[in-house]
């Protein structure tokens, strides 16, 4: 095994390419061994170079309904009147607490995607 630092997007490469030829590895193996190491190397290396920011809440609800084939009908329950979920869906009304709190717990949307910012 001869691990070493994810300096730049060539090392990086590098790595991927070593995690490719390593993937069959059976647990237990140097090369399983290996893999892990490789793997926390490269997610600190994206993590700092290619962190993705807070999702969209409006873009998280719309996520999920496509998951669920909700329709803005079905968020009612969650949001309000059809008026109100048009607004929040349109970005004409932020969410409230008891909105992000609704569709968090009836849902499952994560806390994180709803009160981010870019509502």
């Amino acid at each position: 095994m001869n691990i070493q630092p994810i300096h730049n997007d060539a090392d990086l490469d590098r790595a991927f390419a070593r995690l490719e030829e390593l993937w069959a590895a059976e647990p237990g193996t140097p090369e399983a061994d290996e893999i892990e190491v490789l793997s926390i190397l490269i997610e600190k290396y994206e993590d700092k170079h290619f962190s993705i920011g807070p999702s969209d809440p409006i873009e998280a609800i719309k996520f999920r309904m496509e998951q669920q084939g909700l329709t803005p009908r079905d968020l009612e329950a969650y949001i309000g009147s059809s008026g109100r979920v048009s607004e929040v869906l349109n970005r004409k009304r932020k969410l409230s607490l008891r909105m992000i709190k609704s569709l968090h717990e009836g849902l499952r949307i994560p806390y994180e995607s709803l009160m981010s910012q870019t509502a």
